[in-house]
């Protein structure tokens, strides 16, 4: 038999304390969520983002172990800065990568202009394989590190009625992305994995809210009967993100109120 400790601490488990970790998209939403929830966890926080004076009131809040760095994810220049940024906050450490930042557009598939189409594919899914990439590095000469990508429920079933073919096929793509990345690096000590968020309100959603057939259409869905509190992805992140899923690789986490169940 293994050995036990005498007195069991699994909640250590989800601690970060000393760990340096980004979470793009940070400027609002799901994202400014996150990373208050790894500050609170321990973590020293990059945060980034476009708008640099929201990053600013963020880390205001936050305090210390938080610090911005506006980006524009679009930007492989940008992408190497933060990433370079964020080793030099933690004294060559880097340890977790949230890649969330993420668009959408909102079109009938036959009138998605290639420029909407081009700009999701870009944001939400070459932008996360090349921080992740750029991110591999000193994630394993920091002695390992997790990659949490930030999916959606419509990378896992079709959208329509709400059509965006670019958006669906972007987070697809980050669905599969994920599966790979873990296969390759898992024994180089680089865990990858994603949550893939129902409906939960955002900026992205928020024109659903008010609407009386849209917030009708999501509780017709979800198997609760309603949308998700920010405060319901907190367990998967910190799952994710921690030392709490060490031997998770490749997977995809539907936090979605049981909508890719029915």
């Amino acid at each position: 038999m293994t050995d036990e400790p005498a007195v069991l601490d699994p909640l250590s488990m989800f601690r970060l304390d000393g760990r340096v970790a980004i979470v793009t998209g940070a400027s609002a939403g799901l994202g400014r969520r996150f990373a208050r929830v790894l500050h609170a966890a321990g973590a020293t926080v990059v945060v980034a983002a476009r708008r640099a004076e929201a990053l600013d009131s963020l880390v205001a809040d936050l305090g210390d172990r938080a610090v911005a760095v506006p980006t524009d994810l679009t930007s492989d220049q940008d992408r190497q800065r933060l990433i370079a940024e964020a080793v030099t906050v933690g004294d060559g450490r880097l340890d977790v990568l949230v890649n969330n930042a993420g668009i959408s557009t909102i079109v009938p598939a036959e009138r998605e202009a290639p420029e909407d189409w081009a700009r999701s594919i870009e944001v939400n899914l070459t932008a996360p394989f090349r921080l992740a990439q750029l991110a591999f590095a000193p994630m394993v000469a920091s002695g390992g590190g997790t990659i949490v990508n930030v999916s959606s429920i419509l990378g896992l079933v079709a959208g329509t009625p709400v059509k965006q073919a670019g958006y669906c096929a972007s987070k697809g793509g980050v669905v599969n992305l994920t599966r790979e990345l873990g296969a390759q690096w898992a024994r180089k000590g680089v865990r990858v994995n994603a949550i893939a968020p129902g409906w939960f309100r955002s900026e992205m959603t928020e024109v659903m809210w008010g609407d009386e057939g849209s917030e009708a259409f999501v509780e017709r869905g979800t198997s609760l009967g309603r949308e998700g509190d920010e405060h319901e992805l907190d367990g998967a992140l910190l799952f994710l993100a921690s030392g709490a899923s060490s031997y998770v690789v490749g997977q995809t986490l539907a936090v979605d109120g049981g909508w890719t169940i029915t």
